[in-house]
């Protein structure tokens, strides 16, 4: 005997009404739990902050761009330099204040040794910020 056959006059047909009361229950909770939490979130500490006068922001640092190409030779902002003068130019960039962003460019047909060889000058100098710069690329069709 299945539910529902206690009284064989009704009709078999399918019950489509939906139980909406463990909805409403769990709503209620929800509505409930944000009612108690609110207050918390809201919280907040009252301070007067002193007002003073400070000195500007260091303006952003400047970006050098470092090339090699594919003999190994190095342009530094694209004016070529020997190793001595890369060298003075390093210490530099070091030097000043602020660190200096290096974007290092090389030829696809540059020696890795010639690329290790700039990375290597420019820790030895104390440049941490390098960067590589690529070109995207251009799907094939």
């Amino acid at each position: 005997m299945s539910f529902g056959a206690f009284n064989p006059s009704r009709q078999h047909q399918m019950m489509s009404d939906i139980n909406v009361t463990p909805m409403v229950d769990v709503m209620l909770v929800l509505l409930v739990i944000f009612i108690l939490t609110a207050p918390m979130f809201t919280h907040a500490i009252k301070l007067e902050l002193p007002r003073e006068q400070a000195a500007a922001a260091h303006a952003a640092p400047d970006t050098v761009s470092i090339s090699l190409d594919a003999a190994g030779k190095i342009y530094w902002n694209d004016r070529l330099v020997d190793d001595a003068a890369f060298d003075a130019m390093l210490s530099a960039a070091a030097f000043d204040g602020a660190q200096p962003e290096i974007q290092l460019r090389a030829d696809r047909a540059t020696r890795y040794e010639s690329v290790a060889k700039v990375m290597a000058a420019a820790q030895a100098h104390g440049l941490t910020r390098l960067g590589f710069v690529t070109d995207p690329a251009k799907k094939e069709q």
